[in-house]
This record gives structure tokens, C-alpha cells and sequence, in this order.
């Protein structure tokens, strides 16, 4: 367990800036599929001051929420019976991201703050980033592997998405959505709607491990911070997909990319 986390303060002063940040970062992760826990993550740690775990532990529990809705909000586009005719695809990324995602709680919650803070700014942002601009845009076509190859590999990247959604309390959608395209030959709207029902229980499992933690406590302390940033990213995503046609790939990948970067340098520093 966490030995040098700061009880933080509940942040009801901070309110409005949490609905409104928390609207930016929705509608930043709904214009590219996303839930936008990459760019939660660093706001509540540099803007809002929440030690590493703790913001860690806010932003799967907001991310959880935006999760839950976003299929829905998708169903028009993707139905449900879709969802479930490729569930051999879920249960193979499932059967790797659960324990993934275990795992990955676990390590959260013994590392010292400093190397959360390094792990998040080095290793996880900005591969993120990378993922963004090489893989997010990618089409449909051919799966990479089939058979035994396509499970086993299926199987690995479900695990190294479980750890990186649990450390970072991301949905995991950023890594899921190449991972459906390029390894199963999914179409793009259908990985969206893939990767969500995949995120859901991986999260699930993160949270229950979490739980097991001392700054666990930080959700009943900051109640209304949560719910009014969950707010905010739910609204935030729902028009950010509304202006999904209005801006070009070309240009939002490349800008949210530098976003990130610009905030992983930003969580290194405040280490």
C-alpha cells in the first residue's frame, strides 16, 4: 500500500473549473472515440493538486461513468446486437485485460508517488501520444493474425492494455481501438463500440482492487468534485461527438498528441 499519500482536501471551491474542465476534456476524447481520462489524469494532478494515486483513483471512478454512457450514446450508430455478434473479440481481449488490469492496481498502489508521477509522465503518456497519431486513424481491412496466432496475441495485448488502463485510470480506449482494427480487421465505429464493453468490466476489476487501498478514501472526500467533473465529461463527450464531422483528422490527431506531451512533461515536473 501507498505510504507517502496526503490526505487531500475536498475541492468543492473549485466546482466550476472542474464542470468546465472536466466539458474540455469530454469533448476532447468524444471528437476521437476516446473518454478523455488521458487528459484528465494530468489535470487533476497539476491544476487540481490530487497526489498521483489519488487522481489515479478520481479518474477511473469518472471514467467508469463516461464509460457506462458512451454506449449508449453510440447505439444509434453501432446497435447492441452488433456489440454482441462479435463477442468472441471481447471475451479474447477480456481474458488478458481483467488480469492486466489487477495487476496493474496492484503495482499503482505500492509505487511511491514520485515513480507513479514518472511511470504516468515517461512510459504512459507519451506512448499514448504516439498510439494516437500512428494507430488511432487507421481502417478496417484484413486482420493481422488469424486462429490460435490472432487469441494468443489477443490475449497479451488485452494484458498490457489491463495494466496501462489501471495504472493510469483510463478506460484504455486509446490502445483498444488499434488493437481492433489492425489485429481483428474491425471497422472503426464498431472498435469504438468494441473497446468500450471491453474498457467497462477491465475497469471494474481496477476499481475493486483499488478499493483495497488507503486513498481509496479520496472519492468520499471530494463526493461532489466527482460527480460535478463526471458531469462535465459526459456533456463534454456528447458534443464533442456532435462536432466530430466539423474538424479533420489531419489536424486534431497531431494537436491532441502535443496536448499530451506537453502534459506528461507537466506530471514529470510536479514529482
Amino acid at each position: 500500500m501507498s505510504q507517502d499519500l496526503p490526505a487531500s482536501p475536498p475541492k468543492s471551491q473549485n466546482l466550476p473549473m472542474a464542470f468546465a474542465g472536466g466539458g474540455i476534456i469530454g469533448a476532447l476524447g468524444g471528437l476521437i472515440g476516446l473518454g478523455g481520462a488521458e487528459f484528465r489524469l494530468p489535470l487533476l494532478i497539476g491544476l487540481f493538486n490530487f497526489a498521483a494515486l489519488e487522481a489515479v483513483i478520481l479518474n477511473k471512478a469518472m471514467s467508469l461513468v463516461v464509460v457506462a454512457t458512451a454506449l449508449p450514446f453510440r447505439a444509434a450508430t453501432v446497435p447492441f446486437g452488433t456489440i454482441a455478434e462479435n463477442w468472441p473479440i471481447v471475451v479474447n481481449l477480456l481474458a488478458g485485460s481483467l488480469l492486466g488490469a489487477w495487476f496493474g492496481a496492484g503495482w499503482a498502489s505500492r509505487l511511491k508517488s514520485e515513480t507513479l508521477y514518472k511511470v504516468i509522465a515517461a512510459v504512459m503518456l507519451v506512448a499514448i501520444a504516439v498510439v494516437l497519431v500512428v494507430g488511432h486513424d487507421a481502417t478496417a481491412g484484413q486482420a493481422l493474425l488469424t486462429g490460435v496466432a490472432q487469441m494468443i496475441a489477443g490475449v497479451v495485448a488485452g494484458f498490457i492494455i489491463g495494466i496501462v488502463a489501471s495504472l493510469l485510470g483510463v478506460a484504455g480506449g486509446e490502445l483498444l481501438i488499434p488493437t481492433l482494427v489492425l489485429l481483428f480487421g474491425a471497422d472503426i465505429k464498431l472498435a469504438g463500440s468494441l473497446s468500450l464493453a471491453v474498457s467497462l468490466p477491465t475497469m471494474l476489476v481496477g476499481f475493486t482492487r483499488y478499493s483495497r487501498d488507503q486513498s481509496f478514501s479520496v472519492l468520499g472526500r471530494n463526493k461532489t468534485f466527482l460527480l460535478v467533473m463526471a458531469a462535465g465529461s459526459i456533456v463534454g463527450a456528447f458534443a464533442g461527438g456532435l462536432l466530430l464531422g466539423m474538424v479533420p483528422n489531419a489536424l486534431l490527431l497531431p494537436a491532441l498528441a502535443a496536448i499530451l506531451l506537453i502534459s506528461a512533461v507537466k506530471v514529470w515536473r510536479h514529482s
